[in-house]
């Protein structure tokens, strides 16, 4: 016999009494581990009360952060990726396609609108990397164009936020052609003298480095963003050699004059909301 018996009604509680926590209240930071309530990270841009680490989110999150009242009209929203190589490898790819749009809510790996920031008209196309990896294929590239166009059109600033890690290789030449399609646009919204805004969030990495992310008129950056082209782990097995310390973050890269500055998202939409007032004056 146990040396100690609870008699108390309510110590000894069944499984289906348990209360649980609803899903989505609480939050982990990646870097600190400490538990974060998701109502106050919401209200804090989703960076860390503790330790000031910017939480991935996509592109729901940036267009609640960014437009004024979280109003938009998004734009070519019915977009979906076909399979013009018949790719399989461990499943077709139209099945992981359906699925990832299952799980995310979302069409393809991004998405766009048109809003205002502190009262000034803007483009958003922003990436989400929960859908295959925020991995670019031809619905990337053909909203990241279409998005350009509207821009001409209606003479409105453009911003890209990219995350990705890369081109998606499902779609093989056809992702790649991405690279050249939506450069050759941005050298008409060039042409065009409208400004264009490329902020690289974590990760930025591949053919998105490589192409779009980085021929902003002004290039920015959230603080401790992975940026690259290939990941640290590749360049270290090919070069032998240990990399610099904090090699491939948003800092290493501002350093050595690839950015023009790095932006705190708490603070991003007040400088976003100057820069735009600065350009249209």
């Amino acid at each position: 016999m146990a040396w100690f018996k609870r008699e108390n009604k309510g110590i000894i509680t069944t499984t289906e009494e348990k209360k649980e926590a609803p899903d989505g209240l609480w939050n982990k930071c990646p870097n600190c581990k400490k538990p974060l309530h998701q109502a106050e990270l919401q209200e804090n841009k989703y960076v860390c009360h503790y330790c000031n680490f910017h939480l991935r989110v996509g592109s729901k999150e940036y267009f609640e952060v960014l437009f004024d009242n979280n109003e938009f009209t998004e734009l070519f929203a019915n977009l979906t990726s076909g399979d013009p190589l018949n790719f399989n490898d461990n499943k077709p790819y139209t099945q992981r396609i359906i699925e990832s749009q299952a799980k995310t809510g979302l069409k393809d790996a991004i998405r766009a609108g048109v809003g205002k920031i502190e009262g000034q008209d803007l483009v958003i196309a922003c990436m989400d990397f929960a859908f295959i990896g925020g991995s670019m294929g031809s619905v990337v590239g053909e909203k990241i164009a279409r998005s350009i166009d509207y821009s001409i059109k209606h003479k409105i600033p453009f911003l890209m936020i990219s995350k990705s890690g890369g081109a998606r290789m499902m779609e093989a030449a056809f992702s790649l052609m991405q690279m050249a399609k939506t450069s050759a646009k941005l050298a008409l919204l060039s042409q065009a003298k409208i400004p264009y805004i490329s902020l690289l969030t974590d990760p930025t990495t591949g053919g998105v480095t490589a192409s779009y992310a980085m021929l902003g008129d002004i290039n920015i950056a959230e603080p401790e963003a992975l940026i690259g082209f290939a990941g640290p782990r590749v360049i270290k097995e090919t070069i032998k050699k240990d990399l610099p310390k904090g090699f491939q973050t948003s800092e290493f890269v501002l350093e050595h004059g690839f950015l023009d500055f790095i932006v705190d998202r708490r603070a991003m939409k007040a400088k976003l909301g100057s820069f735009l007032k600065m350009m249209n004056n």
